[in-house]
């Protein structure tokens, strides 16, 4: 019974520190996104109002595309 005690505890230290670290790394920008920008001047880009709607969807999805297939 004294061992389920120590791995319960052991088991919250573990997740405590992957919790910690997992924050670390979000503040610190381990998970910025650095390839999205280099690939949009790929895409072409309208000055008409009613393309840029249908153009701000077709480059997300475009940009999806791009990042899905590496």
């Amino acid at each position: 019974m004294e061992i389920i005690f120590v791995l319960v505890i052991a088991s919250l230290l573990v997740a405590l520190l992957f919790l910690w670290l997992f924050i670390w790394a979000v503040r610190s920008g381990q998970y910025d996104d650095d390839y999205s920008p280099s690939v949009r001047i790929l895409f072409d880009q309208h000055d008409n109002k009613e393309e840029k709607s249908n153009t701000k969807s077709k480059i997300s999805d475009e940009a999806r595309d791009v990042l899905l297939r590496q």
